[in-house]
């Protein structure tokens, strides 16, 4: 396992010879430009499908609904889409990007503290055994797993007295005996195996106003807390002696990261499944641009995850028309060979 403490040359590209005023300049350009990304995404999302929209009809769906033809498609359709892309990208890029500050690993994700797995492992016991086959109803139970198997992690990791390298073997031990877990019921029942085919992948097809309406709650509680805690895990960087003497909470930084990271992980988890390499590959990314400044990070893996999210889920839907490829395999195919480039990269391996 990786877990690095700082040191100068993690200061990204950006850093060096620029003054700060410059470098916040640049920073808050790039975001600017990264939100201008997001908005030609969701337009796209709104007008790419199996049903090709023009931009024409997309307006008069949005702002001028008739309730037929392609105003149908528009609102019924593809908008829940867009916007639950958002927020499931939104959650999961704040997510990655937590856990990395947290565990001071540039290669953490969400998954490293057994988040999704709880989350999946809950909505398995859910369909196999409750008998819930409505996935809207799946976030209630989601929630609950991220939250029960993030406490236990922490107690195992320590509680008080944990380290960074304690939670990652305690949630790494969790992931591995859950997803055991799920494994085993798919298997000794087709009919939840059936039910789960499509979820388990991760995918926005399923997506409508409600979903939409259950999650934002949570991911936006959730990411409220997780830009609560950018400069405490800033001076986490530096060491937890460190950031003792600066007078950071270090057991409330990490309950409160914990905290944020159950909420939004639970609730995009339930909602489309598990998606890879997101909370992993974007946050990486992002620290090219921005170096390791948690109040950099923090906003930019909010608005370039979805980016990512909605792209691969737009791409999905080009390449195996009428049908449609799902999310979370577009995620994995276009994200491990980038990710692999950028792991290879010099200047990205001294992050």
């Amino acid at each position: 396992m990786l877990v690095e403490s700082p040191s100068p040359a993690s200061a990204g590209p950006k850093e060096t010879g620029q003054s700060p005023k410059r470098r916040d300049s640049v920073r808050a350009l790039g975001l600017l430009a990264a939100v201008g990304a997001l908005l030609l995404v969701c337009v796209l999302s709104i007008m790419i499908g199996a049903k090709p929209v023009p931009l024409g009809d997309v307006w008069h769906g949005l702002f001028h609904n008739s309730g037929v033809g392609n105003d149908v498609v528009i609102h019924d359709v593809r908008v829940p889409r867009t916007l639950l892309g958002l927020l499931v990208g939104l959650a999961l890029g704040l997510a990655g990007a937590v856990m990395q500050g947290l565990t001071r690993n540039p290669l953490a994700e969400p998954g490293l503290l057994g988040v999704n797995a709880g989350a999946a492992a809950a909505v398995v016991s859910a369909i196999a055994f409750l008998g819930v086959t409505d996935g809207r109803d799946y976030v209630w139970f989601a929630f609950v797993g991220a939250a029960v198997v993030s406490a236990v992690v922490y107690v195992l990791g320590g509680s008080r007295s944990s380290t960074p390298v304690r939670l990652a073997l305690a949630g790494t031990a969790a992931t591995a005996a859950l997803y055991g877990y799920v494994n085993a019921v798919q298997l000794l029942d087709s009919a939840a195996l059936d039910r789960l085919r499509f979820w388990t992948v991760g995918s926005l097809a399923s997506a409508d106003m409600e979903t939409v309406a259950r999650t934002a709650p949570f991911v936006v509680v959730g990411a409220g807390l997780a830009l609560s805690i950018a400069r405490p895990l800033n001076a986490m960087e530096m060491g937890d002696d460190a950031a003792r003497a600066l007078g950071v909470g270090i057991n409330r930084t990490r309950i409160v990261a914990m905290v944020s990271v159950t909420l939004m992980c639970g609730a995009a988890t339930a909602a489309c499944g598990p998606i890879v390499f997101l909370g992993l590959m974007v946050p990486y990314m992002v620290r090219a641009i921005t170096g390791p400044d948690m109040r950099w990070i923090l906003p930019y893996a909010a608005v370039l995850a979805p980016v990512l999210l909605l792209g691969s889920d737009v791409l999905g839907r080009v390449l195996a028309r009428p049908a449609e490829l799902q999310v979370g395999i577009v995620t994995a195919l276009v994200g491990g060979p980038v990710f692999i480039r950028l792991v290879r990269r010099k200047r990205m391996a001294q992050l």
